[in-house]
């Protein structure tokens, strides 16, 4: 079986993570760089598998930029057989829409039977690429998953609903994302960190995959403007003079909060 794992270089989440003004993209210097946490946990739930199925193949795969070959050998490291970049100028603040295309083409060049992905990045937060990317490969997709059970032949998982849980299952080829309810990916040691400078390391540009990013026929996401959190303003104190109860209740009248 082969298993691709969708893996993304994020600013560290415990940095400061700040927009650039002019260009509306998150600023990549502003924080230490990191491979995210969701596509960690989703590497291992495909390393797990492997671990007790001889003869699986994991791909990690990630559209990044060039710099970012360092972090996605993290995968290596952890255990994953070979990674894929897709590196190329014109993706520079890629919508969902055209990453999903791009992702998608990637992902059929390589070959696969599983893709698996986190639920949402924690920098974009879109959570769409994933069924995205389902759709584009005309398979199915099982998204949101908290617990994840893989047979040579399908997948199943159940999702949290209101009110109780929800279980599902797919035929391979399938697209599944997965939750924080997963358990913490394992640490790189140092036999694997020392494999990883070793395994193969496929990088990608749009001409490889035949993806046109100006391509206008389809819709795209436009940022229009971008603009800095307003400083927090001090809240209103209400001083008890017999009359707290009526002042209370008015601001929240006002405010709209009943």
């Amino acid at each position: 079986m082969k298993i691709i794992v969708l893996v993304k270089e994020v600013p560290d989440t415990y940095g400061d993570r700040k927009l650039n003004l002019q260009t509306g993209l998150a600023d990549r210097g502003a924080s230490e760089a990191v491979l995210d946490e969701i596509g960690e946990r989703a590497l291992e739930v495909a390393l797990s598998y492997a671990d007790a199925n001889a003869g699986t193949d994991v791909v990690v795969l990630s559209m990044s930029h060039d710099g970012a070959a360092a972090t996605i050998r993290k995968g290596l490291a952890m255990g994953a057989a070979s990674a894929v970049q897709i590196a190329d100028e014109k993706l520079l603040g890629a919508d969902l829409r055209l990453t999903a295309q791009v992702l998608a083409a990637a992902i059929e060049k390589t070959g696969y039977d599983l893709v698996i992905a986190g639920n949402t990045s924690t920098d974009g937060s879109g959570g769409m690429v994933p069924a995205m990317i389902a759709e584009i490969l005309g398979v199915v997709s099982a998204t949101g998953l908290s617990t994840v059970s893989i047979t040579d032949t399908g997948v199943t998982g159940t999702r949290p609903i209101d009110g109780g849980s929800q279980t599902v299952s797919a035929a391979l080829p399938a697209v599944i994302s997965i939750s924080e309810a997963l358990p913490d990916a394992r640490f790189p040691n140092f036999k694997g960190i020392m494999a990883a400078k070793k395994k193969p390391f496929e990088t990608l540009s749009l001409a490889d995959l035949n993806v046109d990013a100006d391509d206008l026929s389809q819709a795209h996401s436009i940022m229009l403007t971008v603009a800095e959190r307003p400083p927090r303003e001090a809240g209103v104190k209400i001083v008890d003079e017999g009359d707290a109860g009526e002042k209370l209740a008015e601001f929240l009248i006002q405010n709209r909060l009943v």
